[in-house]
């Protein structure tokens, strides 16, 4: 069964929204992003988010001290590691892991089996920032990989009109959506709820 995480979240009514409609992860961005938010504010948002619904923090080349932060404070349940992390420094902190890869071609697939990693997380290329560009990649790109399904993350311009075709072609592991489930920048309660219904129907 396909799981769903939100991410980018910054408001409770879209935590809760999130969290009524069936959400198996929430996803907070605390790296250089419009959807960037302070542990402090994460902490807040967490107190929303009921046990069992992983909570995710989203980072771009952390120090070891800003992980150590959020990780104790908010309380988070995974570091995704967004930047040009090293395996050997995510096997350093020690904590449970997604290592998110932009994927331009193959190679960049291939590189997921560098990382001793929870999961791995395909992402298409960022523009002004690492990841949440609301673009897909070329998703055959990861069936002559050998990831295994059961630790795949699929994110990169997942939305309602293409969600069912993801599912599909890829049987990901989680699915993870940001912008589309956003109007005009923003979080849309009525698009996070769709999307979720959307995953459930098609559940694979």
């Amino acid at each position: 069964m396909t799981k769903v995480k939100i991410c980018g979240l910054k408001e409770v009514q879209h935590v809760q929204a999130a969290v009524q409609a069936g959400a198996d992860a929430i996803g907070f961005v605390f790296a250089p992003s419009k959807r960037q938010v302070t542990i402090e504010q994460a902490q807040q948002l967490a107190k929303h988010v009921p046990d069992g619904i992983k909570k995710i923090g989203v980072f771009v080349n952390p120090t070891p001290e800003e992980l150590r932060s959020a990780v104790l404070t908010v309380p988070l349940d995974y570091v995704q590691y967004h930047g040009e992390e090293s395996p050997e420094f995510i096997i350093q902190q020690g904590y449970p892991s997604i290592k998110a890869l932009s994927v331009h071609c193959a190679e960049d697939v291939q590189a997921a089996t560098n990382y001793d990693v929870d999961y791995y997380l395909f992402d298409a290329p960022g523009t002004d920032y690492k990841g949440g560009s609301g673009h897909t990649f070329d998703w055959t790109l990861l069936e002559a990989a050998g990831i295994p399904q059961h630790k795949l993350i699929l994110a990169g311009g997942l939305k309602l009109d293409n969600i069912q075709e993801a599912l599909s072609l890829v049987s990901p592991f989680m699915v993870d959506v940001s912008s589309g489930v956003e109007t005009e920048g923003s979080k849309d309660t009525a698009k996070i709820t769709a999307f979720l219904q959307a995953v459930k129907r098609g559940r694979v």
